[in-house]
């Protein structure tokens, strides 16, 4: 099964969100959703969400799912937005809840915030299906980047968030929270296991030298022969020192606090203080 895929690019934050269509039917998913923020006002605005909904209302489609690959640390999700205009579950990994207990800590989030994954409507583990209209969607539990990364196969088509970029950019950083650079390596040989002509799906692209493009489809059998970290069969000792060399040299990115603290949410703010305001923490010296 081929399923029909829209792609809709942020430039903000290089962020890849995907409507999934089945072949034959009116049915759809919508994979990784931007919510835009602007830091230095503090403010949010739906331009990106709303030429999603556009698009799908110009189709015709009805949505079944609003999926999270991750919980993402370098843009917000617009989850709770899609579903209000859409309808449709939202779906994230069942290791949701590592991450709720993680940055629930950092951020001193209290009692009140509950880390059962309660605010999302599906919770995925590994080998579990669901259905987009008539269509399958097979789920890879791909930690290393975060504990709770899913891989989403769907027909010829995988949808593999943050763990691999297009073959002349590599691979996912792990020096977040619960990250892994070994755990990495498993979840890439799992993806690379699927058919070479299966379709590859990227979270994110920053354009490697040397290309002049934005991209993010690839191929399975592209990504065994040519990624620059990982290709050509590259073994598990060297990937990982490799990885975490690159790592120890980046630097946080730009919108990882108001991300954490709203994606672990499903995409809602802090709960309103009593002033009925929302707020951002900015913990010191935490990460």
């Amino acid at each position: 099964m081929t399923p029909k895929v829209k792609a809709f690019f942020d430039t903000a934050t290089n962020t890849v969100s995907y409507a999934v269509q089945e072949p034959e039917g009116r049915t759809c998913a919508i994979i990784d959703s931007v919510l835009d923020y602007d830091q230095a006002a503090g403010r949010t605005n739906t331009q990106s969400a709303d030429e999603i909904i556009a698009w799908i209302k110009s189709e015709d489609l009805q949505v079944a799912w609003i999926l999270e690959s991750h919980v993402h640390a370098d843009h917000l999700s617009a989850a709770p937005y899609l579903q209000e205009h859409l309808g449709g579950k939202i779906g994230i990994g069942a290791n949701i809840t590592v991450v709720q207990d993680t940055f629930g800590k950092v951020f001193n989030e209290g009692t009140a915030f509950q880390r059962d994954g309660s605010q999302f409507d599906a919770l995925f583990e590994e080998d579990d299906s669901f259905h987009i209209g008539q269509m399958r969607a097979d789920v890879l539990h791909t930690p290393g980047h975060t504990p709770a990364c899913l891989t989403y196969v769907i027909g010829d088509a995988a949808f593999v968030g943050d763990t691999l970029f297009m073959p002349d950019f590599g691979t996912a950083r792990c020096d977040f929270p619960g990250g892994s650079a070994e755990d990495l390596y498993a979840s890439i040989q799992k993806i690379l296991a699927l058919p070479d002509d299966t379709r590859i799906f990227v979270g994110h692209d920053y354009k490697a030298p040397g290309r002049d493009e934005f991209a993010w489809e690839t191929t399975v059998g592209e990504q065994k022969a040519l990624n620059v970290h990982i290709g050509e069969g590259r073994p598990l000792d060297e990937f990982v020192t490799m990885r975490e060399a690159r790592d120890a040299k980046l630097g946080m990115p730009r919108l990882i606090l108001p991300s954490l603290q709203t994606n672990m949410r499903a995409g809602h703010m802090p709960e309103p203080e009593e002033n009925g305001q929302s707020y951002f923490k900015v913990p010191i010296n935490a990460l």
